[in-house]
């Protein structure tokens, strides 16, 4: 059965209020590699804001002769000196960005010029639009060596990782799954303490929506997001996020039966349990929404308003 959405909000409310109570801050693991799983070690950068919870987890896979690092994140010295001195003696094979925030892709190029290792994933943001941004802005320093597609491998001594390309988020979003344990390294597609944004332009629901179903329609056991707790059960929380997703788009359906067609009027009415310093963020994936239910040929809009089509 599909979680409702009301118990889907319940659940990340607090997990978002938790993370940004000081005493848990005090407590995160910041820049400590820890090992959250076979061939896998997390690095927290100190980062925390009501977008990336504790902060950026960056990871590092394969315990042997080579590794790899996945999401280096933002470009601060203390968390680089954690990643280097993790990696230790082993040789950085690749550094692999799911998507290019600036909350994940800005050390890599300080982190490969330390190391020598190479650049790959995730292409290049494109989108020349200077519109709106309701999380971290995009990564204009980031220049991989290759760009990995769907089912893309890189590999080392003990770990084989595949791109899987996930857009929604960005366009340009990838995971990467780990062929040795059955893990998923799911960046922001999926996140234990969030649902994800979808802010237009780039962000779009109905390919979020498809690349959810991808992920439910395969057999990874664990999930290693960018942000939050590691996800022991995912294809239920996949069939939880879908579900949520579902209900919204009925919300916004009555709130259009009931003439309320503005955005900034459904968001309150449709977020009331949700801290409100992320409602902007609400606003961008109700457009989301939106434009889906658009291309359905469900709704029309005329300038800021929104109606159902009869």
């Amino acid at each position: 059965m599909l979680q409702p959405a009301s118990a889907l909000d319940t659940n990340l409310a607090k997990r978002h209020s938790d993370a940004m109570d000081s005493s848990a801050l005090d407590d995160a693991p910041f820049t400590i590699a820890e090992q959250v799983g076979p061939l896998v070690r997390r690095v927290l950068c100190r980062n925390p804001s009501a977008f990336t919870f504790t902060g950026t987890q960056s990871y590092i896979v394969g315990d042997a002769s080579d590794v790899a690092v996945i999401d280096p994140g933002p470009d601060e010295p203390e968390h680089l000196d954690a990643l280097v001195a993790a990696i230790g003696d082993a040789r950085l094979t690749a550094i692999c960005c799911t998507h290019t925030h600036r909350d994940h892709s800005p050390a890599a190029a300080p982190l490969a010029e330390r190391t020598g290792a190479k650049i790959i994933g995730c292409a290049p943001f494109s989108l020349n639009d200077d519109g709106p941004r309701s999380d971290a802005a995009f990564d204009p320093t980031y220049k991989p060596a290759e760009i990995m597609e769907d089912g893309d491998v890189v590999s080392g001594d003990g770990w084989t990782l595949t791109a899987i390309y996930t857009p929604g988020h960005t366009s340009n979003h990838l995971c990467y799954a780990l062929a040795e344990t059955g893990a998923l390294f799911t960046g922001d597609h999926v996140m234990g303490w969030s649902t994800t944004v979808v802010s237009p332009p780039d962000g779009d629901m109905t390919q979020y929506m498809a690349s959810l179903k991808k992920l439910y329609d395969r057999e990874d056991s664990v999930y290693f997001s960018a942000h939050g707790p590691v996800i022991k059960k995912p294809r239920q929380l996949v069939r939880g996020m879908i579900g949520h997703r579902r209900q919204r788009e009925t919300q916004i359906l009555k709130m259009l039966e009931k003439d309320v067609g503005r955005i900034s009027e459904m968001v309150p009415q449709m977020y009331k349990g949700v801290d409100q310093r992320l409602w902007p963020a609400a606003e961008r994936s109700v457009l989301a929404h939106l434009i889906d239910l658009q291309r359905k040929g469900k709704v029309s809009c005329e300038g800021d308003d929104w109606s159902a089509t009869t």
